[in-house]
């Protein structure tokens, strides 16, 4: 991919080349002067508390908790901070609300099942697994009505895979108005994902030739529906029961739900009850009146699935301002519905000039992807931004490139390249540059 070249009056911003990584990490730690110069900050810090070396800390004094202590296992009391969060004036009622993701607290691609963020229509329905049914029926030779005893006897595959959710980033079409990365990007997560395949039920109940369409209903109250095509259930689509080695979170639809890898979370049905199996899509109000995308000549798309090329730069970001100048390492998320990421460009002048991204994690289609930059920042303001590019040749669009054709009314599917401004003090503030 061929990269822009920096303009001759284009502000510059020192970038570390990354060949002498003990360089780097001594200046980012204020011991770039040598070992002596390390000492003295080391004995520095020791008269700021007794736990800090050379002192003994406290707590390696005594004896901890035993075994079980928390039968099942809690984060630190440290990172209580790191906690999904809603926005009040988003949602008239909280039965029909959204809590966001806290992506600058997270690190490498999982999302800790405790953290990914939620989506009701209805309130969240306390199901119990003994007495969940999973009805298949419509247009086969053999309705079935599976247990979840059933579903765990069949083969199984397990994959890592994001969800998102189309309107992530929507509050933002006509400017920036969101005060951190968990706002604007947080309906984002990547989970590890236990199920059966949909084509291997499909197997069983033997559907018809005709058909080409699935109705997948939840049983919340409701009764949350999307029509999936066929050519989709029969290649990943997945009938889910257990999310990072466990079993679904009750937010995340426990006993069962549906995964569409790379579409739009709201067709990954929760609480699962019932696949009706025809030949054309049922017009559902979650594809209708909603779920599409108003266009400029005044009509909806319907039935966009697919989950764009997207990426955004969550260190720093107004969750993560820089403490001075020096050394920083700059990391972000990329993704695509479309398959793997190829490749992540990071902009420290607001999209002038361009360096590509270290790809720094296990590349994955349909997954979260990490890169990364190293920064060496001098305290000037810069404008930071991101760029995906995945396997098809997609590339992440500018604000403008997708208005262009989008106009300004719609909500889903907003992936454009996200600006950062990063000021003199450190702090971070969302902008947008068309």
């Amino acid at each position: 991919m061929k990269h822009d070249a920096t303009p001759e009056n284009a502000k510059s911003v020192k970038v570390s080349a990354g060949n002498d990584r003990r360089s780097f990490m001594l200046a980012g730690l204020g011991l770039a002067g040598g070992a002596a110069a390390g000492s003295m900050g080391l004995l520095a810090d020791a008269k700021a508390g007794s736990n800090l070396p050379p002192d003994v800390p406290i707590w390696t004094k005594s004896l901890g908790s035993g075994v079980v202590a928390h039968p099942y296992g809690q984060p630190s009391r440290y990172e209580a901070q790191v906690e999904r969060r809603t926005v009040d004036w988003l949602t008239a009622d909280r039965m029909a609300s959204i809590s966001f993701t806290p992506l600058a607290d997270l690190k490498g691609i999982i999302t800790p099942s405790g953290l990914v963020f939620e989506r009701y229509h209805s309130g969240l329905p306390e199901i119990d697994p003994g007495q969940h049914r999973l009805m298949i029926h419509g247009m086969v030779k053999q309705p079935l009505l599976l247990t979840m005893d059933d579903l765990m006897r069949m083969p199984s595959v397990s994959v890592i895979r994001f969800l998102e959710c189309p309107a992530n980033g929507g509050m933002e079409w006509r400017g920036a108005q969101m005060t951190g990365v968990q706002f604007t990007h947080g309906m984002l997560a990547c989970c590890e994902w236990t199920g059966v395949l949909l084509s291997t039920l499909l197997e069983e109940v033997g559907f018809s030739r005709d058909a080409s369409w699935i109705l997948a209903e939840g049983a919340d109250g409701a009764h949350m529906s999307r029509s999936i095509p066929m050519e989709k259930a029969l290649d990943d689509t997945l009938v889910v029961y257990a999310q990072n080695g466990e079993a679904l979170r009750p937010e995340q639809g426990y006993p069962l739900r549906l995964i569409n890898p790379g579409w739009e979370g709201n067709t990954c049905i929760k609480w699962l009850r019932r696949l009706e199996i025809g030949d054309k899509p049922w017009y559902q109000r979650e594809e209708t009146s909603k779920y599409t995308d108003l266009m400029p000549d005044g009509k909806a798309r319907e039935f966009t699935f697919v989950q764009e090329c997207n990426s955004v730069i969550t260190s720093p970001s107004p969750e993560k301002p820089l403490k001075g100048k020096g050394k920083y390492w700059i990391e972000g998320l990329a993704w695509s519905g479309r398959g793997k990421i190829k490749h992540v460009d990071v902009s420290l002048d607001g999209g002038i000039s361009w360096r590509e991204a270290g790809i720094t994690s296990i590349v994955l289609p349909r997954a979260l992807t990490r890169f990364g930059l190293e920064f060496d920042w001098d305290g000037s303001p810069a404008l930071l931004q991101s760029r995906a590019v995945d396997e098809t040749g997609y590339v992440q669009p500018t604000y403008q490139q997708l208005r262009d054709v989008r106009g300004t009314n719609s909500i889903y599917h907003k992936n454009a390249i996200h600006t950062w401004n990063l000021q003199p003090g450190g702090t971070v503030a969302n902008v947008q540059l068309s």
